[in-house]
């Protein structure tokens, strides 16, 4: 008797899994017709029958098409899917660590292996793994921690770069691509990773609109989710928000559940998930690996690691893969490890867990000086008689049926892969397309999720237009109604170098929002939910708005309360010059968000660099007395062009004058002489120059202000279409940052 079916004759529950609710009962008829476990596909058909009897709807229909199982040409090949892997090898570079006595002597702290360096050593992580997993079957991989779990998990699950991992992956005898492997899979990462503020139908609505494709009405995705909610047992939770540390939510069972529904809500034909059991008590445990074994008897492969599962778990397991330091010590089912260890010669007591006695073996043999190498090729000759007594069993003949294509079709056939997949295709990969959806559709899903993760949390938005106004509110009242004295122009000067530079500051609150999503992107693109050019574009059309609101609530605050020249139009520029700040400002902090992996790290770099732009923007020095090595950074100072903007649109004016008569003393030592004093001094100097000078000639405009600060260059709506060009150059540079930064595989 196979493997399989003394699994499944050990799992007595198997046969009365409750994957409906009460209210969406199976009827007996359809479950005695069926050969096999109800799929997704007859559990929407029975939602939309139940939906068209309550609601007199006889236009809603079923959203798959049921494929009858019953029909003894699909019987005759009992395996669709085999994922088979062998010879699973990876390795990586270690620092080596060296004593001060071991380098003065020149000895090394260990006998080197191939390709170690003097001051690097490598680690195998996996060591020739080899194994199968089947459709309809949870494939558990165990083993102490550091054992190499989540490495085969990342191995499979093509996480690990291409050169680095050695071996085969084969589904149905057929080398897996990349593309397609990204298609058909799903992967569920040991963290939660979800979006707090949205409730658990709102997260997987999200994730249906992201994974189905735009030829499924509306309707059809919401009776999908409202299904997955029913099978994933969160009816009770549905309208709850998912909570994070500042605001309560589902429980941490519940919340892994939604990690688990967001990844198959496409219904994917490979399932993979780290430790999906870490962190939750016994009942939610059991919860989520029943959950698991439903999404495998609805055709799905399921491989996920675990690190210690309780008694109840083990019954929900079809088979077992234990590791130890990357190296397989068993490999079968659940129902053959007393048999294994007791040839072994550690028979498993019968009042133990079958798989704590085989952790604490297999931790005690660690210890030993032998380690687990009696254990690992005690494994090797268990495997080989099996693989004996298999193949003189003719039953096990031709278990690969169907080929990678035939089994796909099938697949879509019976309702899986409903992002987008056909039976049409001469090759498995161009069955599935890469992207359910084009890309304007990503970018209004992604924009909407965002705004209303954002409107949930209006206290930071608040925040930052506080923080502006208060600004503005200082700068007003500092720089209250400035005269055209001399006096007046410099403090005119220094109010907008740091009305300029402030509007930069202000923007580095953008850095946290990327780098508290940067994980559930990383998990969304991996997997192809969307296009990282979509989340670039969605994510700068959402900051505009804020962005809007932000230089019209700074500009409206100081341009009439400073007495700024121009009148509406001039209001007008400073407003857009302003906005451009922010824009450039946002974009340049972004940027860095997709660089730097800590928000502390992140801010020190963002506040040096502003330092730096205003230093080189031509406040403190003009450009002719900037040393020419660095003058290159006054181009590239994001303050110079907004700073040179605002100059012009003040000093502009050909009819305003900053300078007339006895006011060229002022800000000189003769300027606290009398009065009388310096109208003969400016008469003595006009008979000298042979120039009437009076005390109302005009002697410095705003050209010749622009000219002693260096502004020459470019006129001030350049000034402005640079400043919003920046802000586009940096928006580029996110998306290459997030392009070649966001791979999400192992080296």
């Amino acid at each position: 008797m196979s493997s399989r079916i003394a699994a499944e004759n050990f799992s007595p529950a198997r046969d009365t899994f409750p994957i409906f609710s009460s209210q969406m009962e199976l009827s007996d008829s359809s479950i005695a017709n069926t050969s096999a476990s109800p799929t997704l596909a007859h559990f929407l058909k029975q939602v939309g029958d139940v939906r068209k009897e309550a609601t007199g709807d006889g236009n809603e229909t079923p959203v798959h098409q049921v494929l009858d199982l019953s029909d003894t040409s699909i019987e005759s090949r009992p395996l669709p899917f085999v994922l088979s892997f062998s010879n699973l090898t990876y390795s990586v570079k270690v620092r080596r660590k060296m004593s001060l006595p071991s380098l003065i002597s020149g000895r090394r702290m260990s006998e080197p292996e191939v390709g170690d360096g003097f001051f690097s050593s490598t680690k195998t992580l996996l060591n020739d793994i080899s194994g199968e997993a089947r459709d309809g079957e949870i494939l558990a991989v165990l083993g102490a921690s550091g054992s190499g779990k989540s490495t085969l998990i990342d191995a499979l699950a093509n996480r690990i770069a291409k050169g680095s991992l050695k071996g085969t992956l084969t589904l149905n005898g057929e080398t897996l691509e990349s593309r397609l492997l990204k298609v058909i899979s799903a992967y569920v990462m040991q963290d939660d990773l979800l979006f707090p503020m949205l409730t658990v139908e709102e997260t997987l609505l999200f994730a249906a609109e992201f994974r189905l494709p735009r030829t499924l009405s509306k309707s059809k995705k919401k009776l999908r989710v409202q299904a997955l909610i029913d099978q994933l047992g969160l009816r009770n939770t549905a309208k709850t928000i998912i909570g994070d540390e500042g605001h309560r939510g589902v429980s941490g069972g519940e919340r892994r559940r939604v990690s688990i529904g967001i990844d198959i809500i496409h219904d994917p034909i490979l399932l993979f998930l780290d430790e999906p059991t870490s962190g939750l008590d016994s009942t939610s445990a059991y919860m989520v690996v029943k959950v698991l074994q439903r999404i495998a008897q609805s055709g799905s492969i399921v491989i996920m690691s675990v690190h210690q599962p309780s008694y109840r778990i083990l019954g929900l397991l079809d088979r077992l893969l234990f590791l130890s330091r990357g190296q397989t010590v068993y490999s079968g089912s659940p129902m053959n490890l007393p048999q294994y260890f007791s040839d072994f010669g550690h028979p498993i007591p019968d009042t133990e867990n079958r798989t704590e006695f085989a952790l604490d073996l297999i931790r005690e043999l660690e210890g030993s000086p032998g380690g687990t190498k009696s254990l690992v090729e005690f494994n090797k000759s268990w495997q080989n008689m099996k693989k004996h007594n298999v193949a003189s069993n003719s039953e096990a003949s031709d278990r690969h049926g169907l080929s990678m294509k035939e089994a796909i079709s099938a697949s879509i056939s019976r309702g899986k892969l409903v992002s987008g997949a056909t039976n049409n295709g001469t090759s498995p990969s161009s069955m599935v397309p890469r992207f359910a959806n084009s890309l304007w559709i990503e970018m209004v899903v992604l924009a909407k999720r965002s705004m209303m993760n954002s409107r949930r949390m209006p206290e930071l938005f608040g925040i930052r237009l506080g923080a502006v106004m208060v600004t503005g509110f200082i700068l007003a009242t500092m720089f209250w109604q400035l005269d055209e004295s001399p006096k007046g122009v410099q403090e005119r000067l220094g109010f907008f170098a740091f009305a300029m530079s402030t509007t930069y500051y202000t923007c580095a609150d953008a850095l946290p929002v990327f780098l508290q999503e940067r994980y559930i992107f990383m998990r969304e693109t991996a997997y192809n939910a969307y296009r990282r050019s979509s989340y670039v574009l969605s994510h700068s059309f959402v900051s505009i708005p804020s962005l809007i609101f932000l230089a019209l609530a700074f500009s409206a605050t100081t341009f009439w309360a400073v007495g700024l020249d121009g009148g509406l139009s001039g209001f007008l520029f400073y407003f857009l010059i302003i906005f451009a700040s922010f824009w450039a400002g946002n974009s340049f902090v972004t940027f860095l968000s997709g660089i730097v992996p800590h928000v502390m790290l992140g801010y020190t770099i963002v506040v040096a660099i502003l330092a730096y732009f205003l230093l080189f923007s031509g406040f403190f020095i003009n450009r002719d007395r900037i040393p020419s090595y660095w003058i290159w950074f006054h181009y590239i100072s994001l303050v110079k062009y907004p700073y040179e903007g605002v100059l012009q649109n003040e000093f502009s004016n050909p009819t305003k004058c900053f300078v007339k008569g006895v006011q060229i003393f002022d800000n000189t030592p003769l300027g606290s002489v009398p009065n009388a004093m310096k109208l003969k001094l400016l008469s003595s100097m006009s008979n000298t120059l042979g120039v009437e000078l009076t005390s109302s000639t005009c002697l410095t405009t705003g050209a010749d202000i622009l000219q002693q600060q260096g502004v020459t260059d470019l006129s001030k709506w350049n000034c402005l279409w640079v400043t919003v060009a920046w802000g586009f150059l940096f928006r580029i540079l996110f998306y290459f940052a997030l392009l070649l930064g966001s791979k999400n595989k192992r080296r």
